[in-house]
């Protein structure tokens, strides 16, 4: 090594032993505001992002609060990733704090989301948007698997975190399990595992500092809980009511003028029990969500889902804004505002969907986060939720599994192999494990080649 290389080296070793310098409210709104915008690879992929920007680039938290609020917003109803955000906002800037990241996370999505239905349902099939996406899913597909590895590489800390981790794939894979009873066995065998041997299930899995790598974060592992996130029952109740008027006027004026049948009333009545009821991210939700916007109501047709579902997974911000699609195509088919205000009323539609959907959030994340913060050192309650994620990296591997299968064999194994599809996932997963390129570079790259496959003639 020669003599600059190693005075670098020394530099950079002595930055990473001291703590980032604070950042205030308006530093944060930029980075939040990036992060809507790049997003993408649904929840895995968002969490993977999150981990390198804000734990081993940037050090605002250190990997076991990381790791301690995800486990939180994995076991909430809703979007994780979006919750997470929320959290690291709110424990950084308060609630306000908090509601300026969960929020930019969101909004990006939504405006790309209402453009690029709109040009899918009065425009029709556009050549050079389906070779976007021709490309961009494989990216997408390789992106999540990469996710797997890193979630995987960071909580199978031992034996019994991999046993757990193999369950949990065996009984979603094989079983077909549903989500929120994996999450409950795991929780079950983390209690006891963290009675019967602490030690294996020590946030981190036992390894010491987790974190060492990274350097001193400015939320570290030792930082004493913020003031603000302390409980307090004063904080809780304010916290509730808020959330109950928050979702009590809108609805209240929309049953007042339009009626409690019509679709805007009933679209914010159904999407806050998907909010409420459904666990285990969007894939977990789109069930429920077919079901009732297409079966029930007839909102959208089942092709039409399924498209919204491929928007929805190459635009950036949680997987779950497919209801905006869904609410979208509704009220602008059926001309909820009349016909000559469709563009209006597919995008009221959406914009009222997407906050009956996400107001929950915010709720769980304002009232509960003081709660977990006051669990962090405390065993009792970090094993269920180590065992947790453990199960998740599972549940992920599942995911990538699922991507890759509807990818490569887009009508079934009766159907023809997708070549094209495999070779570009493939050299998105070299671009992302072999040379480390970011998750925009790839994605960009490999939409350019899918335009390039679906319009220049060979």
């Amino acid at each position: 090594m020669t003599q600059a290389s190693h005075d670098h080296a020394a530099h950079t070793d002595t930055a990473s032993r001291q703590a980032p310098e604070p950042v205030s409210l308006t530093q944060a709104f930029g980075f939040w505001l990036k992060l809507g915008f790049i997003s993408f690879g649904g929840p895995a992929g968002q969490i993977a992002i999150l981990h390198q920007e804000l734990v081993e680039r940037r050090r605002w938290l250190s990997e076991r609060r990381f790791l301690h609020a995800l486990n939180y917003c994995m076991v909430l109803p809703g979007p994780e990733a979006q919750q997470l955000v929320t959290y690291i906002g709110w424990l950084m800037h308060k609630r306000w704090g908090g509601v300026v990241a969960g929020a930019l996370f969101v909004l990006p999505s939504l405006v790309i989301l209402i453009a690029l239905s709109w040009v899918y349902i009065a425009l029709g099939d556009v050549p050079w948007i389906a070779g976007l996406f021709f490309g961009i899913k494989p990216a997408v597909t390789a992106i999540v698997v990469q996710a797997a590895h890193r979630m995987g590489s960071r909580a199978l800390k031992n034996n019994a975190l991999w046993a757990i981790a193999a369950a949990s794939f065996v009984a979603i894979f094989a079983l077909d399990v549903p989500f929120p009873l994996i999450v409950g066995v795991a929780a079950a065998v983390g209690y006891v595992g963290g009675r019967v041997s602490p030690h294996t299930f020590q946030m981190g899995g036992g390894h010491g500092a987790s974190n060492a790598s990274y350097g001193p974060a400015l939320i570290d592992d030792h930082t004493p809980t913020p003031a603000h996130a302390h409980f307090s029952y004063t904080s809780l109740a304010q916290v509730l009511c808020a959330g109950a008027v928050l979702w009590a006027v809108p609805m209240g004026v929309l049953y007042a003028v339009f009626g409690w049948e019509h679709s805007f009333t009933q679209m914010g009545w159904f999407f806050t029990k998907a909010a409420l009821l459904t666990f285990g991210g969007a894939y977990a939700v789109l069930p429920y969500v077919f079901q009732g916007a297409v079966n029930q109501f007839g909102w959208l047709t089942p092709t039409q889902m399924m498209d919204g579902l491929a928007l929805g997974e190459t635009t950036p911000g949680p997987l779950i804004m497919v209801v905006a699609f869904v609410a979208f195509i509704g009220g602008y088919v059926k001309a909820l505002l009349g016909p000559e205000s469709l563009l209006a009323a597919g995008a009221l539609a959406a914009c009222l969907v997407t906050w009956f959907t996400f107001l929950p959030s915010f709720i769980f994340i304002l009232a509960g986060g003081p709660l977990v913060e006051s669990t962090h050192r405390n065993l009792k309650f970090t094993a269920p939720l180590t065992a947790i994620t453990a199960a998740v990296v599972g549940v992920v591997l599942n995911l990538a599994l699922f991507f890759g299968y509807h990818l490569l064999w887009p009508e079934g194994f009766a159907g023809a192999f997708d070549g094209r599809s495999a070779l570009i996932a493939i050299g998105a997963a070299v671009a992302l494990f072999k040379y480390k390129r970011g998750v925009m570079e790839v994605i960009a790259l490999c939409a350019l080649v899918g335009l390039a496959i679906k319009l220049i003639p060979l």
